[in-house]
């Protein structure tokens, strides 16, 4: 797990004491999120990976406009899946060519809107390419599109499948060929192609395998496609570790692995492509807290619990309630009582009348008391906009970057 500073016994964001942090956001809960831990992600990116391979940041992870605001200085170009996240990456100092469009359902307003403003469309079905083609001749702008391919395999031990089968996502690998015949006939400028197998990944030879097998199948269309292929977006999938049972992926093989792929494979036959590796979870997730006040402390039945202001509304994945089939703890600690050793055991409460709302389920703690600060880490991706804020109507939590 990524290092917060300690300042005076207590855990820092930014170099900030998280009591006097509660003060200077006015009110608790509230995200918090590291502006040194999120540069120092990237930069470790850049140590491991090939010196020409390219980064995307994929906004769905956290797309507080300060945090993308700050990423869009260190990273190659920004992911987006939904009109409003475009707005937010095309507000940053990316030019609308470093910005693609991915997902599907995209309706024709937001088709409307990524055409006009240049992004890459990325083409989730044959329909969506005739729905691209017609907003552009409508718009008189010739549409920049890359193909999403759903691949003919998945990937073991991803948190989230999202290749292989059938999918909502991309277009069969069998059936990308014909369509690229039909795009030849059409006015759409064809870039490349997309391929993302899944996500929260921590074994660098899966990973590793996934990518060789993704290299095997892109280029393997690039002899269909319509003009020189300039754009192959590898996907990502890297996890972070949630557990004490998590081990850190090893960038190091993963690096080598693109190395090798990038210097044998792709770049003989594809010597013009821009070749991308497009994460968000792993750039974001370890740079964010969720800091919550305990306003109860109570016995029930010989067991304690700590019941704070927030909860599940807000940090929906914490719960165990995001895709965990075993719940398991986040890292979890008494963000102004760091320095002192865990000697008591208790469950961590949200404030929702409902027994999902579970933060912390049997954590050994310093003893906390009403008014002190619980930090959930892990909280960089995936937090607020995931998470059902509008559940019995409680008031939305702050964030900010330090």
């Amino acid at each position: 797990m990524t290092e917060f500073e300690q300042v005076d016994g207590q855990l820092a964001v930014g170099g900030v004491p998280v009591e006097r942090l509660a003060e200077r956001v006015g009110s608790t809960p509230f995200f918090a999120y590291d502006r040194r831990l999120l540069t120092e992600r990237v930069a470790l990116l850049r140590e491991h990976l090939p010196a020409d391979l390219q980064l995307s940041y994929a906004i769905k992870a956290n797309p507080m406009p300060a945090v993308v605001q700050h990423l869009s200085t260190l990273v190659d170009s920004l992911d987006v899946a939904s009109a409003l996240e475009m707005r937010t990456a095309l507000d940053t100092v990316k030019p609308p060519d470093r910005v693609s469009f991915a997902g599907p359902g995209k309706r024709d307003p937001e088709l409307r809107q990524a055409v006009a403003a240049g992004v890459t469309i990325e083409v989730e079905s044959e329909t969506e390419a005739a729905r691209i083609a017609r907003v552009g001749s409508a718009l008189g702008v010739r549409p920049r599109v890359a193909v999403r391919v759903n691949p003919d395999f998945s990937v073991k031990g991803s948190g989230m499948r999202m290749g292989g089968g059938p999918q909502q996502f991309g277009i069969d690998a069998e059936r990308v060929p014909a369509l690229l015949k039909e795009l030849a006939g059409t006015d759409l400028e064809v870039l490349g192609f997309h391929c993302f197998a899944g996500s929260q990944n921590l074994n660098a030879e899966i990973i590793a395998e996934a990518q060789r097998r993704t290299v095997e199948l892109l280029l393997r269309l690039a002899g269909d496609a319509p003009a020189p292929v300039r754009y192959l977006n590898l996907g990502g999938g890297f996890g972070i570790p949630y557990t004490g049972k998590d081990r850190p992926l090893d960038l190091a093989a993963i690096g080598g692995n693109l190395e090798t792929l990038l210097r044998d494979e792709v770049r003989p036959r594809l010597p013009d492509a821009r070749v991308v590796i497009e994460l968000g979870r792993f750039l974001v997730g370890e740079a964010g807290v969720y800091v919550t006040r305990v306003v109860d402390r109570k016995v029930s039945r010989g067991k304690t619990f700590l019941v704070v202001d927030g909860g599940l509304h807000h940090q929906l994945a914490a719960s165990g309630n995001f895709g965990q089939v075993i719940r398991r703890n986040y890292p979890i600690a008494v963000g102004n009582r760091v320095a002192e050793e865990p000697s008591e055991q208790v469950t961590v409460v949200g404030c929702l009348c409902t027994p999902l709302d579970l933060l912390g389920n049997d954590v050994t703690l310093p003893p906390a008391a009403v008014g002190d600060l619980i930090v959930l880490h892990q909280a960089g991706a995936y937090g607020l906009t995931a998470s059902p804020t509008a559940f019995l109507s409680h008031p939305a939590p702050a964030e900010v970057l330090l």
